[in-house]
Formats: structure tokens, sequence, C-alpha cells
């Protein structure tokens, strides 16, 4: 016995049905079926070639072009090291000017380019309240954009 391919036995169910339909009008006189009814039978043959295009194109279409691959760059990440000076320095610029742990938090997740929903998301807080704590920022380091507020801390070495 033949093993025939799924897609095999596809085509020989539809010409199996084609041979049924063919013995079939033979049968019922099919040049009276098509002398009655000759529009019908223009549509079922024109709706089963769109039918069958539409079902070879989806096939076609959904057969994967390419094999994916997956590459993985590791890169190394380095991290300041702060020195007892320069922590000393921070901390005496965060209380000059008046900054809560929480706003410093909300800047440096503002230097990483987070929106104020995300930063709201990562921090647990509200929309409402990091608005708050962004323009108390912007007040207390004299700025009117998130740019210059970054810019700003940078220099302050509130933020690396």
């Amino acid at each position: 016995m033949f093993r025939f391919r799924h897609q095999y036995k596809q085509v020989l169910l539809y010409a199996a049905a084609l041979v049924a339909l063919l013995i079939l009008l033979q049968v019922l006189q099919y040049k009276l079926l098509l002398l009655n009814h000759a529009y019908e039978l223009y549509l079922l043959f024109i709706a089963l070639i769109f039918t069958g295009l539409g079902i070879w194109l989806a096939l076609k279409l959904m057969r994967p072009k390419t094999k994916i691959e997956t590459v993985i760059v590791e890169k190394p990440v380095y991290e300041k090291v702060w020195t007892d000076e320069e922590l000393l320095a921070i901390e005496t610029e965060k209380q000059k000017l008046g900054l809560s742990s929480r706003e410093l938090e909300v800047l440096q997740l503002m230097a990483q380019g987070l929106s104020n929903q995300e930063i709201a998301d990562r921090l647990f807080l509200s929309l409402p309240t990091v608005k708050t704590h962004t323009s108390n920022l912007f007040f207390k380091l004299d700025v009117k954009r998130r740019t210059q507020a970054i810019e700003k801390a940078r220099q302050l070495m509130l933020i690396d």
C-alpha cells in the first residue's frame, strides 16, 4: 500500500469529489441541467476556483520563509565606584538643594529615558505623584525641561 503525505490525500479527495460530480452530472443528463441553470453553475464554478486559490494562497503565505536565529551579544557593564569624598559631596549637594530620596530616584529614572508612566510603574507610584516629584525637581534644580534637569544633575554629580 502506498503511503501518501497529507497534501496528496487532499488532492486525491478533491479529485474523487470532482469525479463524483461529473458522474452525477452525466446521470442527470447534464445538458438539460446546464441549459436550465447555467448562470448558477457558472457562479458555482467561479466560487470553487476562488476557494481553491484562497486555500492555496493561505498555505503559501503561512509557510515560514526563513529560519530565524537568535543571537545573544554579551557586553561587559562597568559600574562606577564612588569614593567617600564623592559620596560626601553628593550628599552635601543633595541636602543643599533639598532633594528627597524619592525625588532622586525619579531623577535617576528620568536619566534612563523613562516616561512618567514608566517611572510610576517602576516605583509603584501614581502618575500625579511622579508629576509632582518632577515639577519639584524642576523647581529645586531651577530648570524647565527634563533634559536640562538631567544635565544639571550630572554636573552636580547627583547621577552618573
